[in-house]
């Protein structure tokens, strides 16, 4: 515990409790040993009158610590939507707020989280209530403790996740954090004498100023909210007065003996139950804590447990805990009072969230929610079937048609799997039962019912199946999703329990299935096909109520994200898409195939959506589908419908026309009339190879249907399930063809040709987001590419209609040339880690994160990938369009000399100078001598720092990372960087998207002002012999001679 650095307050309470069970202390408080409590103050009959000065020294502490395991949830408890979309936090927040607003007085507020659940949480109060969140002092951790094996004693260990080895000391630990924290002198020392605690899950625990009054004026030193039990609090714990002191102390049910167990559930006996609403003295419990050494000793709580709370055959553990109630034992003059129901409204069962979701509960103005005056005073009793309904998904995939009307219901008892909706009215006591395993439908208005549904209709096509499964190893998405070889897709269960464990944390971070579309495709790679039928079957049986397909299943990765941004209407906009691509990898059945998550503003899935994902694919159990749901023809643009038998939903998949999104967003963007005029010029030509990847269908609807030019401008442009057995890749080592037709070799060097050569040419990778841009005998790197673009971005109309651009970007790879024009323009420059989610941060910086705006904004990487705005993933046609409208500002006047590819980026060397650079893959190396050699280098970057190595000095070596200014998070291990004193650099990486073995990728820059016309290996070659001599690649991977240099 010292070594995780957990407070000597912490370490001193759990050695208490520990040190009681290995006594043999049981815990158990006896009925022999207490005594009812008297009668108690109720709140109704105070008359003393509110004193509104006590705010200034009062707090306000929910606490917010809990997970909700026991109902599925693997994140905050409170982050579990309660009401009209908002959540426990949202009232919460609401009320606080609305708090301050009434009294006219800032109350200071506070959360005591646990490790658990404090990222989410403040993650939420700085998205939705910034205000709260900057205030000093809002969080205080709660602790953690180490389970404890249930025989031995000693610490349990979880190899599969370490973070299984800890739990929450319960809420009992309030007092060692306050301690430990230091927050309990922080108060006092600001003049705060009064605190009132609640759980984050009762929203009616509100601060009362006239209970806060009372407490104050009764000089007492600890009071507790109690309410009268009734049958349905008689299994909880009760307040008590132990016989030997006459102190008031807390029964818990697991301090109850079996054979006091009636005396304990005697509601006519032990009438007050604890609300864990607490009012406490600071003052009185600084004391206290001084008395004993710095810590409260509370009674033990013992729980049996299973080390990994979702594996219920993993090591059986006891976890020690405390409750905070427990504490009116060790104050003196502690006392009680009685409160109304309306102050304890907490959610501990699905029973208890139904109800409260429910028109039995409104919302009052100041955020609390209460019985709706039409039910008379009296709560509705809900008793769901406890197997069937644990779990919140259970209940939301239940009640996901809505949530049905509880206003006019006495009891409503309901055994099996049944599915609601907003048309479901229950009236007076109703009990329905279904025995089958099939979920059967409720509908209009049922009162006074017992109904038996079992021989019910059902759902026909539309009935879900639960698979059986277990984890597969490996299935760790990266930056680009999960990329495997296609017969490892194509194996038992392997797509089902990624999907299942996509749609399952997609659920979990709060998206509505049965709401807007999800749309479905890919680049056409064998399997793709297969692969949308499972994915929709799946779908359905999620919930998902409405499919886009691309036409023959075709999709490019930017014109999925296009897709997803632009078609309407709004009601069936898509909240996500799959996108089934490898991107630049080979296909075919011994080749790689892939699966991506995107989300609704069109970009990559964030970072805690696929941690989400990976966890759920270690521990799968089972997945859902529709396994007779039909097949649906995805060769023909319209819409199947297919309805459950029983009436209750329809699904409706639509096959979209591939390109119409995309297209239609690229004519908004450039100058189709200058572009086509330059096209029509008879000294310009041109080509484009898609390379049998899926942009053939985009590029042939933009050159050939938008813009009037033959056919013969495209080449490979027919999509092939392997791309014609070629590595759809747009460099000058894969793109041969295109190459060589441009007069090239593979570095990019001039070759004789007999014929003419075109005066543009581009290529396209498999899934659409690359390009390449080569002028006739010329080959455009990437990084001049993205800062020539950059330089001319008024040439096109999305920039120059806006009042032209504000923020430019680069991955750390990248070469500094644009950097040199961003400086020039004045523009907002970020270096960022590979992959496009950076990006797509900065470009929502205002819209998501309601930071600054630093749109319009150009991105682009040395791996071929460059965009704009306009969508959130790289786009390989928008480049291609954006090099075509700069030509075409370039050349207005066709009778004058065509200014060429090669003018315009000479011109642009000769303003800013040129930055030689090359990139080198070694592809398919041993993936553990890739990493022993970055390790190496990684582990040398302080020795390397100041050696001077051939005519270099090396200024600076590190490991590159990354803090994200629009969101604050960290990227580390991002490539080993050698940054030279003049400006060359050296930079290393691993690839981690390859489907086998690993890509070392070793950059190489030299910046040059006067010599312009150097040969790119003559330009680097000293910097090259350099690179290999500091990563000693030969020696850890057994080469030095690269699959590709570009």
């Amino acid at each position: 515990m010292e070594k995780e650095g957990i407070a000597a307050s912490a370490i001193s309470a759990f050695e208490s409790t520990f040190n009681s069970l290995v006594s043999g202390n049981t815990g158990i408080i006896p009925e022999s040993t207490i005594t009812p409590v008297p009668e108690l103050v109720h709140t109704d009959s105070i008359s003393t009158a509110p004193d509104a000065e006590l705010l200034s020294e009062t707090v306000v502490l929910k606490l917010n610590g809990g997970l909700g395991t026991g109902m599925g949830l693997d994140k905050a408890k409170s982050l579990l939507e309660v009401k009209n979309g908002d959540t426990f936090l949202d009232l919460t927040a609401k009320q606080v707020m609305c708090m301050r607003k009434d009294f006219g007085q800032n109350v200071k507020f506070m959360l005591m989280n646990s490790f658990s659940t404090s990222d989410d949480t403040l993650a939420f109060f700085q998205s939705k209530y910034p205000s709260l969140a900057a205030e000093e002092g809002l969080e205080m951790l709660q602790n953690k403790v180490p389970k404890l094996d249930a025989t031995t004693f000693v610490p349990a260990t979880c190899e599969s996740d370490p973070s299984n080895e800890w739990c929450p000391p319960g809420h009992g630990d309030l007092y060692a954090a306050l301690i430990g924290s230091g927050r309990l002198d922080a108060l006092l020392a600001g003049g705060y004498k009064y605190m009132f605690v609640s759980n984050s899950d009762n929203l009616g625990a509100t601060l009362d100023l006239k209970i806060l009054t009372h407490f104050a004026t009764t000089d007492a030193s600890f009071m507790m909210e109690c309410c009268e039990r009734t049958e349905n609090d008689k299994k909880g714990g009760h307040l008590a007065v132990r016989n030997s002191d006459s102190h008031l102390i807390l029964r818990e049910s697991a301090m109850c003996a079996d054979e006091d167990e009636a005396a304990f559930q005697d509601i006519t006996k032990h009438r007050f139950f604890n609300t864990n609403n607490l009012w406490i003295r600071l003052d009185k419990l600084k004391e206290i804590v001084d008395k004993f050494g710095g810590f409260i000793p509370l009674p033990m709580i013992l729980n049996s447990k299973t080390v990994d709370p979702k594996d219920d055959k993993s090591q059986k553990v006891i976890q020690l805990e405390t409750a905070m109630g427990a504490a009116i034992e060790c104050f003196e003059g502690a006392s009680a009072v009685v409160v109304p129901r309306t102050r304890f409204a907490p959610v501990k069962k699905c029973n208890d969230l139904l109800l409260l979701r429910s028109d039995a509960y409104v919302i009052t103005d100041d955020f609390r929610p209460v019985l709706n005056p039409a039910c008379g005073g009296k709560a509705p009793v809900v008793a769901l079937d406890s197997k069937k309904y644990k779990m919140v998904g259970q209940l939301e995939e239940a009640t996901q048609d809505g949530i049905p009307s509880l206003v006019d219901c006495k009891r409503l008892t309901i055994k099996g799997v049944v599915r609601m909706g907003r048309s479901t009215r229950f009236v007076g006591d109703v009990s329905i039962t279904n025995k089958s395993d099939e979920s059967k439908y409720i509908s209009g208005k049922i009162e006074d019912a017992t109904l038996d549904v079992s021989e019910e209709i059902g759902l026909g096509a539309l009935k879900p199946t639960v698979v059986a499964t277990a984890p597969i190893a490996g299935q760790k998405p990266g930056t680009s999703g999960l990329r495997r070889k296609t017969k490892e897709f194509m194996s038992e269960n392997y797509l089902n329990n990624f999907v299942q464990s996509v749609l399952d944390a997609v659920v979990a971070g709060g998206t509505s299935l049965s709401e807007g579309t999800l749309l479905v495709g890919g680049d056409g790679r064998y399997f793709n096909d297969k692969a949308i039928q499972t994915i929709i079957k799946m779908g359905v049986a999620n919930g998902v109520k409405r499919f886009w397909i691309g036409e023959n299943g075709l999709l490019s990765t930017p014109a999925v994200s296009a897709m997803i941004r632009e078609r309407g209407p709004v009601w069936q906009k898509a909240f996500g898409a799959f996108i089934l691509t490898a991107s630049h990898n080979p296909g075919g059945p011994e080749e790689d195939f892939g699966i991506k998550y995107n989300t609704e503003n069109g970009g990559p899935a964030p970072e805690y959506l696929m941690q989400a994902t990976y966890a759920n694919t270690t521990s799968i159990k089972n997945y859902k589908i529709c396994s007779d749901f039909p097949e649906i023809d995805i060769t023909t643009p319209g819409c199947t419908s297919v309805a459950a038998d029983d009436g209750s939903s329809s699904v409706v998949v639509e096959v979209v026309p591939s390109t119409q999104s995309h297209v239609a967003l690229l004519k908004s963007i450039f100058d189709f009339g200058a572009i086509k005029s330059l096209l029509d010029r008879e000294d310009f030509t041109m080509i484009y190879d898609s390379m049998h990847g899926v942009n053939g269908p985009f590029s042939k609807a933009i050159f050939v249907d938008e813009l009037g030019q033959p056919e013969s401008v495209l080449m490979n442009h027919i999509p092939k399930d392997d791309f014609n057995g070629g590595h759809a890749d747009p460099n000058l080592t894969y793109a041969k063809e295109l190459v060589a037709l441009m007069g090239l070799d593979k570095k990019g060097n001039k070759i004789d040709v007999s014929g003419s050569v075109p005066s543009f040419g581009a290529a396209a990778d498999g899934d659409g987001d690359r390009n390449m841009i080569l002028g006739s005998q010329f080959f455009v790197t990437p990084s001049d590419s993205l800062a020539v673009l950059v330089a001319n971005a008024n040439c096109i109309p999305f920039f120059s209609t806006q009042g032209g651009l504000k923020a430019v970007a680069r991955s750390m790879p990248t070469s500094g040339a644009v950097d040199l024009v961003a400086k020039d323009l004045n523009l907002d420059f970020f270096e960022t880690p590979t992959g496009w989610k950076f990006f797509g941060n900065l470009m929502d910086s205002k819209c998501i994160f309601k930071g600054k705006d630093y749109t319009p904004f150009i991105c682009g990487e040395e791996s071929f990938g460059t965009g704009s705005d306009h969508v959130r993933e790289k786009d390989g046609i928008w480049a291609v369009l954006a090099w075509l409208n700069v030509l075409a500002a370039h050349n207005p006047d066709s009778s004058k000399a065509l200014v060429t590819v090669e003018d315009i980026v000479r011109k642009h060397w000769a303003t800013y100078g040129r930055n030689y650079y090359c990139r080198w893959d070694f592809e398919g190396m041993d993936a553990a001598g890739a990493n022993a050699m970055m390790n190496k280098m990684r582990e040398s970057t302080e020795a390397n720092t100041g050696r001077t190595v051939g005519s270099y000095t090396i200024a600076t070596a590190d490991d590159f990372k990354y803090v994200d200014p629009v969101d604050g998070s960290v990227a580390q291990k991002q490539g080993i960087r050698f940054l030279m004193s003049d400006g060359s650099r050296i930079i290393f990486r691993l690839s981690g998207t390859a489907g086998s073995g690993a890509t070392v990728r070793m950059y190489i820059e030299q910046y040059e002002t006067e010599k312009l016309d150097l040969a790119v290996a003559d330009a680097l070659k000293e910097l090259t012999t350099i690179a290999l001599s500091l990563c000693d690649i030969k020696t850890f991977c057994g080469t030095e001679t690269p699959s590709v240099i570009t």
